[in-house]
């Protein structure tokens, strides 16, 4: 037990790909245990669903105060004036069994689907919390090297003012800048440790246990086409197929139910022990009679309204899946354009500007505000490239999970 420790110790920290936080969320993840559990509980109900009822067994003691024999009161079988065992089962009209069987393969096979579609919700959540700790973590690298610039910026202009090249001003504007620039850093350290917290609550872990740094993401795909898309979601959505199930199931009990009309049915043996006679054998036949027509009418009724509200589910759903995916393709496009905007052209444009800008600040060409601004948009520019990557990827996710693609 106590040997397990050091193994534990030296396991690979999480964090460092989403591929391995999906694979610890399948095991670990309370919620999607509870799913697993209920889509196993209603298999096992397709397995008792369509069975006979259980059969009823029946003692009657006939003539028990024996004032025909001039006896005593007796409850003992065999010690009355006739003992009759009767073993009665009951047997449902003729289709109802197999519809009822059928409706919960149906809501096994919901279940089942809605199992799928918590695990598709569950990994994009872990891929989004991901993103956005990744998202932090890089942010976080991205200010400490600005700080960086700026204090090599902050030497330069100490050795500056002290020759009298510049003003006071433009040191204590490096100064104002770097204090700002820490202050940006506390609130991305703050940002991240919610990130990791909200990782780790998607894993069942402690909100403050550790994560690796996340690794360098691979390049995005290329953009699929809409109509195709369209098509993934409609043949593989499980929140389609649950819907599907749900009506399948729905159409399964509004037959049963009108199976209703038809008679039930119980067949009986009996066993007569007349005392001090001859045993002799019964056979018994029960038809129930259908005549309760207000209520069987009613229940038939609201059969036909469950079917007809679990078809708008369904169309619902549908809709509902193909304004997100809408939204999801037109957000993947448009962060995949702008990020390779930005790598393309932007950025390279702003470390041409910064170099020329501190080339010329090193020759006394132009003032120190110049540099400032150019290391800012630098930043900005980097921020805004990996803002947009993260959007992207995110949206990407979510086409994922719409699709039915995240495993």
């Amino acid at each position: 037990m106590f040997g397990a420790a050091p193994a534990l110790a030296d396991a690979p920290l999480l964090g460092a790909d989403v591929g391995g936080l999906i694979e610890h969320a399948r095991t670990s993840n309370p919620m999607f245990a509870a799913e697993r559990a209920e889509a196993a509980a209603a298999r096992e109900r397709v397995g008792a669903a369509g069975a006979l009822p259980d059969p009823t067994f029946q003692i009657d003691l006939m003539d028990f105060t024996n004032e025909m024999r001039g006896g005593s009161t007796s409850l003992l079988p065999g010690q009355v004036g006739e003992t009759r065992y009767r073993i009665t089962q009951p047997v449902p009209g003729w289709g109802k069994r197999e519809l009822e069987a059928q409706a919960a393969g149906a809501r096994a096979g919901k279940a089942e689907a809605t199992r799928e579609a918590a695990w598709l919700g569950l990994a994009a959540e872990i891929k989004a919390a991901w993103l956005r700790y990744y998202m932090a973590d890089r942010e976080a690298v991205l200010g400490r090297n600005a700080l960086a610039l700026l204090q090599g910026l902050e030497e330069t202009t100490l050795a500056r003012y002290r020759t009298g090249l510049l003003p006071q001003a433009a040191v204590l504007r490096a100064q104002r800048e770097m204090t700002a620039q820490r202050v940006a850093l506390v609130a991305v350290e703050q940002r991240r440790q919610g990130a990791t917290a909200a990782l780790n609550a998607l894993l069942a872990r402690a909100a403050n246990a550790p994560l690796a740094a996340p690794a360098e993401l691979p390049p995005l795909p290329p953009l699929p086409p809409f109509a195709e898309l369209i098509e993934r979601a409609r043949g593989f959505s499980p929140t389609l197929v649950a819907e599907d199930r749900g009506v399948e199931a729905a159409r399964l009990e509004r037959e049963r139910t009108w199976r209703e009309r038809y008679p039930d049915f119980a067949v009986g043996l009996t066993n007569n022990r007349p005392r001090g006679g001859e045993q002799s054998w019964d056979l018994m036949f029960e038809v129930m009679i259908p005549l309760q027509q207000s209520a069987r009418r009613a229940r038939e009724r609201e059969a036909l309204h469950m079917e007809e509200a679990a078809g708008a589910r369904r169309a619902a759903a549908e809709t509902t899946l193909l304004g997100e995916l809408g939204r999801a393709h037109s957000t993947f496009a448009g962060g995949r354009d702008t990020a390779r905007l930005l790598r393309g052209t932007l950025l390279p444009q702003a470390e041409a500007t910064r170099d020329a800008t501190r080339a010329a600040f090193a020759n006394a060409r132009v003032d120190f505000d110049s540099v400032l601004d150019a290391e800012r948009q630098l930043i900005d520019t980097r921020m805004a490239l990996l803002q947009a990557e993260v959007d992207a990827r995110m949206a990407l996710a979510d086409m994922e999970k719409l699709t039915g693609e995240i495993k």
